[in-house]
């Protein structure tokens, strides 16, 4: 699992670790909100408890999203940082793999932001 330099090894695994904590969100955020106003009955109350719940989600999908982000930065930064490849190597291939989940890390970062942001507008089910 870790090599002479103490760093992990990246599979696709930690490639789509970022983007499927972003599609959990977006399922659960947009669940519960249609588990809220799918009655379509009080459509003027306010929707606060679900609101606050969406924060919630919205934080650990955060929170999770950033330390992935962080951990594959590191690693690969310290493999160089360099974004041109063309070799055909074990180091070439790591480095390959952090610069594309940090570059995914970065994409659902915003993604989740952008998916909680009617929960921060909306405040009834209309």
């Amino acid at each position: 699992m870790f090599g002479l330099d103490r760093q992990t090894r990246d599979t696709l695994w930690t490639l789509i670790a970022a983007p499927t904590i972003w599609a959990l969100h977006f399922l659960l955020a947009y669940g519960v909100a249609a588990v809220q106003c799918a009655p379509n009955q009080a459509i003027f109350e306010t929707i606060t408890a679900t609101r606050w719940l969406i924060a919630g989600i919205t934080v650990v999908a955060l929170a999770l999203i950033g330390l992935i982000f962080l951990r594959a930065y590191r690693e690969w930064k310290g493999h160089g940082a360099g974004t041109v490849n063309d070799q055909d190597s074990d180091v070439a291939r790591e480095g390959f793999l952090e610069f594309s989940t940090v570059l995914l890390a970065g994409l659902s970062f915003v993604s989740v932001i952008f998916v909680a942001l009617p929960a921060l507008f909306i405040v009834d089910c209309r």
